[in-house]
């Protein structure tokens, strides 16, 4: 049976109340109260339910993980949508804790990607507790949309959305959460501050990672990709990496100038050669109570990324590092020789294969990477 695709869901009703009346945001207090005696329409479960419309043809192959009320539960049931409520806000009024709330209860659920409503402070709210972890798609419905993580309209997120659940390739854009002092911008100035990053899918821009007449020259990607590798290196210098068997890996070894095991596993931390040629118990013992990365490829043509030739990744190694922490690398021609398949995990622990099921970043070149789906075995 065909996992369901894990989708977490997040309104913010408020979002936007201010704007059609001139306030100037929907942040502060009594913003919201005044809007209301006002008229003020809310607007953003709308906007969330021109997004939904274009996942209404896969509503069989989704279940939705939100919150109560209007922060998502209504919109759902109204539209039929199998969903799932996680998190039940108390008082009538939502606030930004609960928000947050809602968002720390949908990472718990491990959820493939989140859809959220709201402005630039809901993308604040929701890059607290989300950072990298996990990709969003923002539907705009604020009064200021200075954040990089909202699609261009809720039809457009909606669209997004749709073609990652329909296993469809994507990049994954690293999009930028910034919001701007409201009581400010009410005086008449403009404050704009940098709070976070988070991964966001986009429509597959196929022709930024194309070289040399149309086709990838697999010397200057397979440099981007080792590039990309050894940033988060740097980034991380008290991280261990673990870097598993195949060619793609290889040539990122090469690139930092450390002695590889094609077919084996070594270990590096910060650009040094911590071991090499390791067996699934030794590596295992090394990496326990340590941050740990792991850094693997796909067999071209049959897309397994654990079972065929790096079985030094032992299960119980891949559960303790856990799914966030594994880096695929591979080219985009290389991906594009699947054909469409899913990725393959055939660990030989059932649940553990399970758990790896659905989307997951793949490097494929200098800050360059896309969704790709880990099938079912």
């Amino acid at each position: 049976m065909k996992r369901l695709f894990k989708l977490g869901l997040i309104i913010n009703p408020y979002s936007g109340i201010g704007g059609a009346l001139a306030l100037k945001g929907s942040d502060g207090p009594n913003i919201r109260q005044q809007a209301l005696m006002k008229g003020a329409e809310k607007l953003s479960g709308k906007k969330m339910a021109i997004a939904l419309q274009a996942i209404l043809p896969f509503k069989n192959e989704v279940c939705i993980f939100t919150a109560s009320g209007e922060m998502g539960e209504d919109i759902l049931s109204s539209m039929g949508f199998n969903h799932v409520v996680v998190y039940q806000h108390q008082a009538q009024q939502t606030e930004s804790t609960d928000t947050k709330a809602a968002a720390i209860e949908l990472m718990a659920k491990a959820v493939d990607l989140i859809l959220f409503a709201g402005g630039d402070g809901t993308a604040r709210n929701i890059c607290e507790v989300v950072k990298n972890q996990c990709p969003v798609v923002g539907v705009p419905a604020g009064c200021k949309i200075h954040s990089g993580v909202y699609a261009i309209t809720p039809k457009a997120a909606g669209k997004v959305v749709a073609q990652v659940i329909h296993g469809e390739l994507v990049s994954l854009m690293s999009g930028e959460v910034k919001d701007i002092d409201e009581s400010e911008f009410r005086a008449g100035r403009v404050i704009a501050k940098h709070y976070g990053e988070m991964l966001v899918p986009e429509e597959l821009s196929y022709i930024q990672a194309v070289k040399m007449g149309g086709k990838e020259s697999d010397e200057l990607v397979l440099s981007d990709i080792a590039a990309h590798v050894i940033e988060l290196m740097d980034d991380e210098p008290d991280t261990l990496f673990v870097m598993g068997s195949g060619s793609t890996v290889d040539s990122i070894m090469r690139e930092i100038g450390l002695a590889n095991t094609l077919l084996g596993v070594d270990l590096v931390r910060g650009q040094q050669l911590i071991a090499n040629d390791l067996t699934a118990a030794s590596l295992l013992e090394l990496c326990v109570n340590k941050q740990v990365k792991v850094v693997l490829t796909l067999i071209g043509g049959q897309g397994h990324i654990l079972g065929r030739g790096n079985q030094q990744l032992s299960p119980a190694l891949i559960e303790m590092v856990g799914k966030s922490n594994i880096l695929v690398v591979a080219t985009k021609s290389k991906l594009q020789t699947l054909g469409g398949r899913p990725l393959v995990s055939d660990s030989g622990d059932a649940d553990l294969d399970d758990m790896l099921v659905g989307p997951i970043p793949v490097i494929t070149g200098y800050h360059d990477l896309v969704l790709y789906s880990v099938g079912s075995v």
